[in-house]
């Protein structure tokens, strides 16, 4: 009943995503002519849903219009960059090339964050020099971008990282946090103890409880249990399920009293046989 443009429309507007695969789908099957795409891309290229965007994306090449996809490398959905990046090479183009070239200019201001982790997600491990520079970028996106970047390349150096754990942008700390939790054990602990304390920004803290948290030990322990009386709610309910699921690493020594003291502080979270079966793996008196 609907004709393409309708359709299209109805892709681009529409809350459910089933309602947006079938009406996206449904718009670029019915084309038959070129003249009648001037009414459905424009919808579906300009719509919030990514998968949207990428149907509209991909419908360039038949088209004609693989040029236009250039535009869309940058996208800030993954989904929609790899539907980009499809129809640039089926054109001849060479998507690599155009995100390195984005790349080369650091501090670039209007420099997109999807060319960034572009650049990762079809490069190799030489596009890792282009990557560093960037994590002093102005802009948060680049930064945060650049990060995750050089974690998928398996490039990410903890040493390089560990000061954007302060960084005034929560999605850089996130996306620094998430690469450096393989090296979690080889950071200093007594840095990320310290910036678990209230005077920190909280995605600061959040962060540097991750990494302690995936340390483990009584270094986890030590964290999560400072971490019970928080003023953030969701930091307390992280740290009490983290102190319920801590269990001794098996090269630390037993008998520690600083564990028997800290589990003490965080009994109301056990019943009085998981305490004791506790205190018991960590070898410490009841």
């Amino acid at each position: 009943l609907l004709r393409p443009a309708e359709l299209a429309r109805a892709a681009a507007g529409d809350q459910d995503t089933v309602v947006q695969d079938l009406c996206a789908t449904a718009a670029l099957t019915a084309l038959g002519d070129e003249d009648a795409y001037e009414g459905v891309l424009p919808p579906l290229l300009s719509a919030r849903n990514p998968r949207t965007r990428s149907a509209g994306v991909t419908a360039l090449r038949r088209a004609g219009r693989s040029k236009q996809a250039e535009s869309f490398l940058s996208d800030r959905s993954a989904l929609v960059r790899a539907c980009a990046r499809y129809v640039v090479r089926q054109h001849g183009g060479d998507p690599a090339a155009w995100y390195r070239e984005q790349c080369t200019a650091p501090d670039n201001p209007e420099l997109p964050p999807g060319a960034v982790i572009g650049l990762a997600e079809c490069g190799n491990r030489a596009d890792a020099g282009l990557l560093r520079p960037l994590l002093a970028h102005p802009a948060p996106g680049v930064r945060a971008r650049a990060v995750a970047g050089l974690r998928t390349l398996d490039c990410a150096d903890a040493k390089q990282l560990r000061p954007l754990l302060d960084d005034p942008a929560a999605g850089v700390v996130r996306e620094t946090a998430a690469a450096l939790l393989p090296s979690a054990k080889e950071l200093p602990a007594d840095r990320l103890l310290e910036r678990t304390s209230s005077e920190h920004p909280r995605h600061v803290r959040v962060g540097a409880f991750r990494l302690l948290d995936a340390r483990g030990g009584i270094v986890a322990l030590r964290a999560a249990v400072g971490l019970l009386e928080d003023p953030d709610m969701k930091l307390r309910t992280w740290a009490a399920q983290s102190v319920q699921r801590w269990h001794p690493s098996p090269d630390e020594q037993q008998g520690d009293a600083e564990v028997g003291e800290l589990l003490d502080r965080s009994r109301h979270l056990f019943s009085d046989h998981m305490l004791r079966q506790r205190k018991w793996e960590a070898g410490v008196d009841s």
